[in-house]
Order: C-alpha cells, then structure tokens, then sequence
C-alpha cells in the first residue's frame, strides 16, 4: 500500500496546479482566520494598525506578486522546452517535478491571492483593531518568505533545464529506482522456479507500459483462487494484444473459475513510461541523452563520456550487497517475479553510446576503459555483460575507425573482453 501511495503521490507532484492550489486554499484560510485572534484576550494588547498603511501595503503586494508570479511562470516554461530541446523530451517529467520550482510558484500565486482576498475584506470592514494587526503580521512574513523564497529560487531556475541538471536529475532517479529494486529484486514476490510450464496467460485490455503492478492484490487474488501467478511483464514493459501479462497455475489444474479479469487490474498501464518502478527507463534516458549528444547537429563527445562514467557509478550501486535490515523480505509467496538482468540493462545503457560514438575515439575509448571496470567489479552476471558489450563495442570502432593508431588503441582497451 505505501509503494502504492507514493506512486500517486509522485504522479501528482508531476502536476503543475497541486501545490499552487492548495497554497490558494492555505492563503484565503488564514485571511479569515486572522479575524478570530480577536476573541481572545490577548487580542486587546495589540497596537493600532492605521487602514491606510495596510490597505496601501497589500496593494504592493497585489501588484508586485502577479507581475512574479507570470515572470515565474514563463521562465518554468522556458526551462521545460530547454529540457526537451538539449536532453530528451522523455526527462520532462523530472524537470517539472523540480520541488524547488513549484514551491517558488506557490508561493507567489499563494502571495497574491492572500493580498486580493485581504484587501477585499479590509475594504468591506471585515477586521476589527485586533484583525488588522494579525492581518499586517501576516503580511510581513510573507513578504518575507517571497523575499527569501524568490532569491534562493532565482538561483535554481538558472540551473533548472540545463543539461548539466537534466542529468543529475534523471541519475538521481535511476539510483533511487535501482535503490529500491536491489531491496526488492523481486518487488516483493517469490523467485520464478524452474518449471516449463507456467499455465495460463492473462492479457491486458489497455496498450501501454505497465507503469505499477500491485502486487499484493495479485496474492490476495490468488489465495482466494489457490493460484500461482508468475509474472511476464515488469514495470516498464510495453502492453499490447499477443503480449502477457502474467501467467496462472491452479492448484486443482482446473482453469474454469479464474477471472482474468481481476489479475489484469493489478496492472496499472499508461501511455508513457515512469521513472519509480523502473530502473531500465532511467537507463534509457541516460543513454539518449548521450546519443543526442553525439548526433553531428551536437557534435558533443564530452556529454557521452560524463554518462559513460554515470552508468559506472549506477552499475557499481547495483551489486553492492544489500546491508542487514535494508532488504525486505519477501511477502508473496503465491506471486512469482523475474528478476532484471545485468544484460538487460547493459542493453539499455551502452548500445547506442557504441553505435553513435564508434567513430570518435575519445568515446570509445571511455566506453572500453568502463566497461573494463564493471567486468572488475566482481559479479559474474556483470561480468559476462560487460565482456559482450566489450566485444560488441570493438566490432563497431573497427567498421567506423579510419585511423590505424585509433584503431590500435582501441583494440588495447578492449583486451579484457577478447584475451579470453
């Protein structure tokens, strides 16, 4: 239920609107509210706020907020499309996720609607000697937060869309999806057995990418139905008709009471591919950014060699051993789930980086050197990987390289993966 919880809640802090709304449903609350401070007796020992002087103060406020509030906005924009045009549209959803942002825009939409709604209950009479002092306090300190919060946002928008923190940012999220699947390589469920059978296959109705899979509805589903679900599609994996979503055994080998139906539902499917559950996707992301870099219209090597060196740090994350009370035990026992493989995501991350940097020897050349630390690393599956990709990666310089030196040097680098 948590993991659930916070994949909706991550979906909503990809929404623009959330937080500006609830800042304008905080902003008219307390504009009222400041009126019951005079019930209490306290409230007779407050100084005497001339009408004026306030009336004068939130009309500033008015005024300036807006004007910031729209200049905030269109810079949020410009940032976006920076992030699409330099990186890769498929980070944009990291981007406008950027907390500091929304939480700048917040608070000067929520600033502005505090001064319109103040302004139009002072101009009706609505606060007496006692309000008009909590009135004029809250407006100082929130002309103090948008002072502060503008002055520390300023300088994040300078970064906010520049390919440097794209980067960061979708590295950020694949590590914490990496994170979260070296704790749960199995989300959770049993390892898949050896059998060869594995039953009936249940299909989704929707074509997508499996976004979230709930995996404890699947377990209580099959207790119910003294069922065995093994699942064929993982998050990030794309639905369609012919293609399985999971396969189900029962435990009496009669299939006539199984409804497909309620397996299908534990399959939240979307139109895009999410960041969260799906480790591979950040991979990918990574991977055309670089790409993009190396394309002639960019010409940027550099850019490539700094995700070479990403995917050097995400790969050594991936086999440090899980620390005592950081793994979770697994809970399904009913519900079967493969685990990613190291060549899989090897797949994800270096194939194109070889195919579009063959012909430069500074990337490939990087390329060979990290690809022989992984295969150092001491994990077999990554090793294997990082061999084939070794091989794979000298085949291509040998096609694109004219030089004889570079090709030399290249071959040098990749001894690793033929001395054997």
């Amino acid at each position: 239920m948590g993991d659930r919880l916070s994949f909706f809640l991550n979906r909503l802090n990809e929404r623009l609107w959330v937080k500006p709304l609830l800042m304008c449903v905080l902003s008219t609350t307390v504009v009222f509210l400041a009126k019951t401070v005079g019930s209490f007796e306290v409230g007779k020992l407050v100084p005497e706020i001339s009408l004026d002087s306030l009336e004068t103060l939130l009309s500033i406020l008015a005024t300036s907020m807006l004007v910031i509030a729209t200049f905030a906005v269109g810079s949020m924009v410009a940032a976006y499309a920076s992030a699409s045009n330099t990186a890769t549209p498929r980070s944009f959803s990291l981007v406008i996720a950027d907390d500091v942002s929304q939480n700048a825009l917040s608070s000067f939409i929520g600033a502005f609607i505090f001064s319109i709604v103040a302004l139009i209950a002072l101009k009706n009479g609505y606060y007496d000697k006692t309000g008009r002092f909590v009135l004029f306090a809250l407006t100082i300190m929130t002309l103090a937060v948008v002072i502060v919060t503008f002055v520390s946002w300023v300088d994040r928008i300078a970064r906010l869309g520049r390919l440097g923190g794209t980067i960061e940012k979708v590295e950020a999220a694949t590590t914490a999806a990496l994170q979260r699947r070296r704790r749960t390589p199995t989300l959770l469920g049993a390892p898949v057995g050896q059998r060869q059978n594995f039953g009936k296959a249940v299909y989704g109705g929707t074509i997508g990418y499996v976004q979230h899979i709930n995996v404890s509805s699947l377990q209580a589903y099959a207790e119910r139905s003294q069922l065995r679900i093994t699942l064929a599609a993982l998050p990030g994996t794309f639905s369609a008709p012919g293609r399985a979503l999971a396969h189900v055994t029962a435990d009496s080998g009669v299939f006539s009471d199984i409804d497909t139906s309620q397996i299908a539902k534990a399959f939240l499917i979307g139109d895009e591919r999410q960041f969260d559950e799906d480790p591979r996707f950040g991979l990918i992301v990574l991977s055309q950014i670089a790409s993009r870099a190396l394309s002639p219209a960019v010409n940027d090597p550099g850019t490539a060699i700094d995700i070479i060196g990403t995917f050097v740090r995400l790969f050594a994350l991936w086999v440090e051993p899980v620390e005592e009370g950081e793994s979770r035990i697994s809970e399904y026992d009913r519900v079967e789930v493969p685990e990613i493989s190291a060549q899989d995501m090897f797949d994800d991350a270096f194939n194109a980086i070889a195919r579009d940097g063959a012909g430069c020897i500074e990337v490939t050349g990087r390329l060979q050197k990290a690809l022989e630390s992984l295969a150092s690393i001491g994990d077999a599956e990554m090793r294997d990987a990082a061999i084939y990709h070794g091989r794979l990666a000298l085949s291509r310089a040998e096609n694109a390289l004219e030089i004889p030196e570079d090709l030399e040097r290249v071959r040098k680098l990749a001894r690793f993966a033929t001395s054997g």
